[in-house]
């Protein structure tokens, strides 16, 4: 993964829901090809589920988790509350206007869409981390002169 220009590169867990709809899938497949860019790591959600005791405390213990959920019903969501896992950062896929059916021909523009959608709630959580700017409106993020 490699080093952002302001701040840690803290591990990124993505669990996608991987449903059984073309939205479920394009979470499955954003994962995976965010992993394969170096873009966090996609992780075992059934395991989760399972209540497996190393996956639930992989998840409790990560520093930045991303949910992806392909619809409003959110099973990925769900799982994580189940298991005790705050849910900070969560997608779902039919927000992006993406609409729900069971045509599993992932168009790549919508895959797209998604990686930008994680992409985007990693860049508002880590600028929610961020001191504020000083009064001049000079940032301390990364000149450490504030």
């Amino acid at each position: 993964m490699s080093e952002s220009s302001c701040g840690s590169n803290g591990q990124i867990m993505i669990l996608p829901c991987s449903g059984g709809s073309n939205v479920g899938q394009l979470s499955n497949k954003a994962a995976v090809e965010l992993t394969k860019e170096g873009f966090g790591k996609m992780f075992c959600l059934a395991g989760i589920g399972a209540h497996l005791g190393g996956f639930v405390k992989s998840a409790q213990d990560i520093p930045t988790l991303i949910a992806i959920d392909g619809c409003s019903v959110g099973c990925a969501k769900t799982i994580l509350e189940h298991a005790q896992i705050p849910v900070k950062n969560h997608l779902v896929i039919t927000d992006l206007g993406i609409e729900k059916n069971k045509d599993l021909n992932l168009k790549e523009s919508e895959i797209n869409d998604v990686k930008q959608g994680v992409k985007k709630i990693y860049a508002k959580e880590v600028a929610s981390k961020l001191p504020p700017p000083n009064i001049m409106g000079v940032g301390c993020c990364c000149s450490g002169k504030c």
